[in-house]
C-alpha cells in the first residue's frame, strides 16, 4: 500500500505534543481540529480491516478499533457504523472530535433538562440533528453538549476517527433513554482488535 498524504503516526506525533503541552480544550479543538482534518482526507491513513464492520460478535454491524492509546489519555479510534447501525443516547465523561472519513453519519444531539442530581434519571430534549459528510468533525464537550445518538441510515458503512482525552475502556459512562427519563451506566471493555 502506497500511503500519499498525512498518515496516522503525523497525527499522533502532533496531538501527543498538543495534549502533552497542557493545552486547555478550547485549544485543543482549536489546534487539533485541523490535523483531525487533514487525517480524515486521507482513507489510506488505516488499515483496510478497520474500514469494515467487524462481521461477528454482539455487534457484527460494527467495528471499534483501537489506534493509539498514550499514557496522557490520548485515544485513538476507528469507528465503522454499518447499514442501519444505531447506537442511542449516550455520553463521554471526556472532550472528544470525531471526523468522518467514509459516507455519511446522523448524530441527534440532546441537552440535559434536569439538574444531575439523581444518577438514575435525566430529562433530556433533543437539541439538533445534524448529518456529517466526509472531512467533517463534531466536537464532544463533556458536561455541556456531549450527549449524542448515532445512526447510519444510508446502505454503505461509515468510517470515524475519534479522538479523546481520555481511554473509553474501562471508563464509566451512561446511556440515556429519552422516553423513560432512565440511565444506566455502562462502560467499553475493549476494542474489537485488541
Amino acid at each position: 500500500m502506497t500511503t500519499t498524504g498525512y498518515i496516522l503516526d503525523e497525527f499522533i506525533h502532533e496531538m501527543h505534543a498538543l495534549v502533552e503541552s497542557g493545552a486547555e480544550q478550547a485549544t485543543i479543538f482549536e489546534r487539533g481540529s485541523p490535523l483531525l482534518e487533514r487525517l480524515i482526507r486521507n482513507p489510506e491513513c488505516i488499515a483496510p480491516e478497520y474500514r469494515v464492520p467487524l462481521g461477528k460478535g454482539p455487534r457484527p454491524n460494527h467495528g471499534s478499533y483501537l489506534l493509539h492509546r498514550s499514557p496522557n489519555g490520548l485515544l485513538i479510534t476507528a469507528v465503522v457504523w454499518g447499514p442501519g447501525d444505531h447506537t442511542g443516547p449516550h455520553d463521554h465523561h471526556t472532550w472528544g472530535m470525531i471526523g468522518v472519513m467514509d459516507h455519511t453519519l446522523q448524530e441527534t444531539r440532546f441537552r440535559r433538562l434536569d439538574d444531575g442530581s439523581r444518577p438514575d434519571y435525566a430529562r433530556l430534549e433533543q437539541d439538533r440533528v445534524s448529518v456529517f459528510k466526509p472531512g467533517e468533525i463534531s466536537l464532544l464537550i463533556p458536561g455541556v453538549d456531549e450527549i449524542h445518538q448515532m445512526d447510519n441510515p444510508g446502505r454503505r458503512p461509515t468510517v470515524e476517527i475519534h479522538v479523546y482525552g481520555r481511554d473509553l475502556a474501562g471508563l464509566q459512562r451512561c446511556r440515556f433513554d429519552p422516553e423513560t427519563s432512565r440511565v444506566r451506566p455502562f462502560m467499553t471493555e475493549k476494542y474489537d482488535n485488541e
